[in-house]
C-alpha cells in the first residue's frame, strides 16, 4: 500500500472508498469544506443528524446513497469528543477504518486529514498513516485459500485545510518507515519456528546490513567458545539447530562516544528443555524470539530514518530443546561475564543467554543497555497484555525509555528493583542461580540479567504479555503484534 498526499478539496480525489471523520458534538461542519458542490458535506450532515451515534469513537458507517463526484463510496469514522482524542486512538481508529474500507475490495482509498487544535498535522498524519498501515497487516504467508480479492494499492491522504504540505510529507514517510519496521517483526513472530531458525534470523540480519549499509558481525559456536560464552551456548547444546549471536552497529553521530545496545532474546523455539512445557499452547513458543525480531526490525528502520544516534544490536539466537546433550536442572555453568551459574530450571532460559549477550555488548563499547525479551509468565499474570514490564539500574535512562513509549502509544510499567529481591536469586553452591520461584517471578528475572550489566546504565523490558494477542485490538492484529519496535526506534530518533 503506497501512501500520497493531496492538496485540495476531496471531493476531487478519485477513489474507490473515501474516509470521513466526524466528531460528537460537531455542529455542520465536517473536514470536508463548506462549499462542497457535489454535495458530500449536506450529504454527510444529513446522515449525522439521523443517526447521532455515528459519532461515537470506533463506529464506521458507510453512506448508502453516494453523490455524484469521485468517490465510489464514502465511510463516516467516528471519533468521539475532540477533547478525549489521543494521537494512540487516532492511530487505533485509523486501523479500524482501513479494515472497514477492505470490505469493499478497494485498490484505492482516501481519507480527509482532520484537524485537532491539539496536535500538530504531522503527528496527526503520522498517527493516521502507521495506524493504517498497521490495521491493514494480515499474515497470509501459508494461506493457499480465501486469500483477498483485491489488495489496497494506493491510500490519499487529503490535506483540504491547506497545511504544510512538506512537513506532512515528512511526517507520512517516518512514518511509512516505523510500521513496515513494525510489521516485519510481525512476520519473524508469526512465522513457524521450522522456518524461523537461529540461522534464518542471522540471514535476515545480513540482508538488512547489506540493503542498509549496517555493520554486520554473525558469531558462530567457535567464536563463542573463544569469548567463553557458555551460558549460551549450554541453552544451545540441546537442539540440532546451531544458536548464532548477530551483532548489527548504525552510526549516525561519529562525533559522539554515546553507544545505545538494544540486546533482543533470539530464542526460536522454546520447549523448556528437560523442564519441559506443557503441551498445550507450546506451539505458541515459536514467538520466543520477539525480542530479537523487535531488536532487527528496529534497525531497520533506524537505518532507514537516519537519526543522529550511534545503536548497537545484539541478538543471541538458539532453540531450547530436550536431549540427551541438554542442560540439566542442577547443573552449574559459566558466563561470559565470569559469573558461575546454578541451573534451577531450564525453563528459565532466555535469561541465560541475555546475560552473555549483555556481557558482549558492554565488551562492545555500549554505554547504555536496553534488553527486551518474552522472559517471563510473571509478568503476563501482573500486566496482562496491556503493558510491557520494566526493570532498571538508573532512573535517569528509564526516564528516556518511557519518554519514547509515550510517544507512540506503548504502555510501559516500571516493577521495583529492591535489593530484597535479589537474596530469591542466591545460590549455595554458584554465584547465581536462573530462577528465584514464583514470588516476584518478573522481578527477580530481571535482576539476574542486571549483575550482568556491571553498573552500566540498564533497563529490561518484558515483553511476555504484549508480544502476542488472541484477538484483534485497535491497529494490533491477532498473533503477534511488534511491539517495542516504535519505541526503540523513538529512542534513537531522540537521542
Amino acid at each position: 500500500m503506497k501512501f500520497e498526499l493531496s492538496a485540495g478539496q476531496a471531493t476531487a480525489v478519485r477513489c474507490d472508498v473515501l474516509i470521513v471523520s466526524l466528531f460528537q458534538q460537531q455542529k455542520v461542519n465536517t473536514p470536508l469544506q463548506a462549499e462542497d458542490a457535489a454535495g458530500v458535506h449536506r450529504l454527510i450532515h444529513e446522515f449525522a443528524r439521523a443517526n447521532p451515534d455515528c459519532a461515537k469513537y470506533g463506529e464506521v458507517n458507510a453512506v448508502s446513497i453516494v453523490p455524484a463526484g469521485q468517490a465510489k463510496q464514502i465511510l463516516i469514522l467516528g471519533l468521539g469528543g475532540k477533547d478525549s482524542l489521543t494521537l494512540d486512538k487516532l492511530r487505533a481508529a485509523a486501523a479500524i477504518a482501513i479494515r472497514a474500507a477492505r470490505k469493499f475490495n478497494p485498490n484505492s482509498v482516501a481519507a480527509v486529514i482532520p484537524k485537532l487544535e491539539q496536535f500538530s498535522g504531522k503527528r496527526i498524519v503520522q498517527s493516521i498513516v502507521e495506524g493504517t498501515k498497521l490495521g491493514n497487516y494480515q499474515f497470509l504467508y501459508y494461506k493457499t485459500e480465501q486469500k483477498p480479492a483485491s489488495q489496497i494499492e494506493k491510500f490519499l491522504l487529503v490535506n483540504d485545510a491547506g497545511q504544510d504540505n512538506a512537513a506532512l510529507k515528512k511526517a507520512l514517510t517516518t512514518a511509512t518507515i516505523i510500521a513496515e519496521s513494525v510489521n516485519f517483526a510481525r512476520d519473524l513472530v508469526n512465522h513457524p519456528s521450522c522456518y524461523i531458525t537461529p540461522a534464518r534470523l542471522a540471514h535476515y540480519a545480513e540482508e538488512i546490513a547489506k540493503t542498509e549499509g549496517l555493520e554486520v558481525e554473525i558469531l558462530d559456536i567457535p567464536e563463542m567458545t573463544d569469548l567463553k560464552m557458555s551460558a549460551l551456548l549450554a541453552v544451545a547444546r540441546g537442539s540440532a539447530q546451531p544458536p548464532k549471536l548477530i551483532t548489527l552497529k548504525y552510526i549516525g553521530d561519529k562525533d559522539n562516544a554515546e553507544l545505545f545496545a538494544y540486546i533482543g532474546k533470539g530464542i526460536t523455539f522454546d520447549s523448556g528443555g528437560i523442564s519441559l512445557k506443557p503441551s498445550a499452547d507450546m506451539g505458541d513458543m515459536k514467538g520466543d524470539m520477539a525480542g530479537g525480531a523487535a531488536v532487527l526490525a528496529a534497525m531497520q528502520g533506524i537505518a532507514r530514518l537516519k537519526p543522529k544516534a550511534n545503536i548497537l544490536a545484539v541478538i543471541p539466537c538458539a532453540e531450547n530443546m530436550p536431549s540427551g546433550c541438554a542442560l540439566k536442572p542442577g547443573d552449574v555453568i559459566n558466563s561470559m561475564g565470569g559469573y558461575t551459574i546454578e541451573i534451577i530450571t531450564t525453563d528459565a532460559e532466555g535469561r541465560l543467554l541475555l546475560a552473555d549477550a549483555v556481557t558482549y555488548a558492554r565488551k562492545l563499547g555500549a554505554t547504555r543497555l536496553i534488553d527486551i525479551a518474552t522472559l517471563t509468565g510473571a509478568c503476563v499474570v501482573a500486566l496482562g497484555d496491556v503493558a510491557s514490564g520494566v526493570i532498571t539500574n538508573d532512573q535517569d535512562w528509564c526516564r528516556r525509555l518511557f519518554t519514547a513509549a509515550e510517544h507512540c502509544g506503548e504502555k510501559l510499567w516500571q516493577l521495583p528493583a529492591y535489593e530484597e529481591y535479589k537474596e530469591q536469586i542466591k545460590s549455595d553452591i554458584a554465584d547465581i542461580k536462573n530462577s528465584g520461584g514464583r514470588k516476584a517471578g518478573m522481578v527477580t528475572a530481571g535482576l539476574f540479567i542486571e549483575k550482568f550489566a556491571a553498573g552500566t546504565p540498564w533497563a529490561h523490558i518484558d515483553i511476555a504479555g504484549t508480544s502476542d494477542i488472541t484477538a484483534i485490538k485497535g491497529y494490533n492484529p491477532k498473533g503477534a503484534t511488534g511491539v517495542s519496535v516504535r519505541t526503540l526506534i523513538q529512542l534513537a530518533l531522540e537521542n
